[in-house]
Formats: C-alpha cells, structure tokens, sequence
C-alpha cells in the first residue's frame, strides 16, 4: 500500500463546491483507500491506497466527486516522499518561524517555460520565491491576499497547482507520518 497525500483546490470556499470531509473520506473508501487522515475543510487528506499511478488516482476522485456532487475539483495526488523532498528543499528556512508566510505550490507537472522575469515583475520588493521542477515555493511576509505575485504564478507558469502554507503542510506530515496522535477534522 501507497501512503498518498490528497491536496483538493477549490472546495468549499465561499459556500461553493460543498464537500465536507466526512464526504470525502467516503469517496475515498468507495475507491479502495485505507485508514484515511484528513484535515481542514479546504481538502487535504492522507491515506493508504493500493493504486500505483497517482494520476489515476486522482482522475478516480475527480470523477467521484462530479458524479456525487456535480463539480469537479483540482485534485493532486503526492506520495509522502514527494512532501518530505518538497519541504526538505525549502529555499527560505528562516521564514518556517512565520509559517503563514511560507507557501508551496505543488505544480500537476514541470512547466515547459519558465518566465522569470515575468514573475518577478509580480513580486513585492519582500516576496521571495523560488521554482523547482514540482513545487513553486513563495516567502510572502505580508500575507498571499494582496500579492499579484500569488494571483498570476499558475497562469505564468502554466500547469495546474494546489498551494498550501508551511502550517498546513507540518499538520499534513504529521499525518502522513502515521501519527497516532493525530485529530481527526
């Protein structure tokens, strides 16, 4: 079994695309998955999974999810590993101490151009960011809301992504690291 790490985008966010996570986790085990760990309402949950191809995987909860509830999410699918690379190779290890700051766009592919000067012409003289070949990671001290920067990175880069902050991501580990301490959402 696969540990898999489900990152949705788009769900239940200003009472659209209602999916509440005790829903989730039912779609989940109708596609076979096990011991499932989920956390927040935006869509994350951590779970054992026999299926090999995470794109497959993903494309099973989509189509689920459509036909349970007539839309369909962004859904990403990563293996923990992917999660401790992405967070091991954290260009900003300073600001983890502001972890509302910190953020990581795991991207659905490796973008085919990569427009540096278009993204930073974006940025505010105190963002920071950096794109590896899955994860665009953005030091944003003055918060994502405002930031041109964060609201233009997936139409630059053009490939879907799913951002979560450096808190989000610390509860997503400790999940995927079969933490029996862990509360349910």
């Amino acid at each position: 079994m696969n540990t898999c790490i489900a990152l949705l985008r788009g769900i239940n966010v200003g009472g659209n695309n209602s999916l509440s996570m005790k829903e989730f986790i039912v779609i989940l085990e109708d596609i076979g998955a096990r011991n499932i760990k989920t956390s927040i309402q935006s869509g994350n949950a951590v779970f054992q999974s026999a299926e090999m191809s995470f794109s497959q995987l993903s494309q099973q909860i989509t189509a689920e999810i459509k036909k349970r509830h007539g839309f369909e999410p962004f859904v990403l699918i990563i293996g923990r590993e992917a999660l401790e690379k992405a967070m091991a190779e954290n260009p900003f290890p300073e600001a983890e101490s502001d972890p509302a700051s910190l953020h990581l766009a795991f991207l659905a592919t490796t973008p085919k151009t990569l427009d540096l000067k278009k993204l930073d012409s974006l940025k505010k003289e105190s963002e920071r960011f950096y794109v590896s070949e899955s994860v665009f990671y953005l030091h944003a001290p003055e918060g994502i809301g405002r930031s041109k920067l964060a609201a233009g990175i997936e139409k630059i880069l053009g490939v879907p992504m799913t951002d979560r902050n450096w808190r989000t991501l610390c509860k997503i580990r400790e999940m995927a690291s079969g933490s029996k301490n862990y509360p349910q959402e």
